[in-house]
């Protein structure tokens, strides 16, 4: 299981069209990926209403996971919430 942990930088978090973004292009890959704040549950990052929910704001600490075909599919996600997201 790959992982990138992310500090988000986007203005708006996941919120509306930042959210719909993401889950458009997580969703462009047969590869399961989750997504989750720092110390919670991980939530489908293919889901509008669970990524939605999750409630990710400017500032938060949020984790990618997804299979170890996923590396480069994380990259991209990391990259629509952080331009200077790192690989753990």
């Amino acid at each position: 299981m790959l992982e990138r942990t992310v500090i988000v930088t986007a203005k708006d978090g996941l919120h509306a069209r930042p959210a719909a973004r993401f889950v458009q292009r997580a969703s462009t890959s047969s590869a399961a990926v989750t997504l989750r704040k720092d110390g919670g549950d991980p939530i489908d990052a293919k889901s509008m209403l669970s990524v939605l929910a999750l409630g990710v704001r400017e500032g938060d600490q949020v984790i990618l996971a997804g299979e170890d075909s996923a590396g480069q599919l994380l990259d991209e996600l990391a990259a629509l919430l952080s331009p200077q997201a790192e690989a753990t």
